[in-house]
């Protein structure tokens, strides 16, 4: 199981996404915030792209072969700018659902983002010892708060 456990993440992740957006797309309503916290979620996905080589990025928590620490732009704040952006952008959706279920569905989403992320700290505290230092001046998904 444990040599499985980073596929069981990528596939809960989509998984969820998959029958959050269908359960939106179905009890659809307007709204404005959910708008509004879409697109910053999307914003911020393309500023973490932006510092970020192709090459470098994982959808897997596993580090890729010659993988470097990125440090600029959001990354100066925040260790998974990707995270938060599939965080706030399922939120934004999550507002367009009358259905209460996917505020479950999104809270589990949030808890299968946080096992990748905690994995993928595991991973570079033993790849690089500096991303002790990183981790020390940054944020998981909140800059300044979380």
């Amino acid at each position: 199981m444990k040599r499985y456990y980073p596929q069981l993440l990528v596939f809960l992740q989509f998984g969820i996404i998959i029958v959050m957006v269908v359960t939106a797309m179905l009890t659809f309503y307007f709204s404005w915030l959910g708008l509004l916290i879409l697109l910053i979620g999307i914003g911020i996905g393309i500023w973490a792209l932006s510092h970020n080589q192709l090459g470098n990025f994982n959808i897997v928590p596993e580090l890729k072969e010659g993988c470097c620490l990125v440090t600029s732009g959001i990354y100066r704040y925040i260790r998974h700018p990707m995270y938060t952006s599939v965080i706030l952008m399922l939120l934004g959706v999550a507002l367009f659902s009358t259905l209460s279920v996917i505020w479950v569905l999104w809270g589990l989403l949030v808890v299968v983002l946080y096992l990748k992320a905690s994995r993928e700290e595991r991973l570079w505290l033993a790849y690089d010892p500096s991303y002790e230092h990183y981790r020390l001046r940054t944020k998981y998904f909140i800059p300044y708060i979380l």
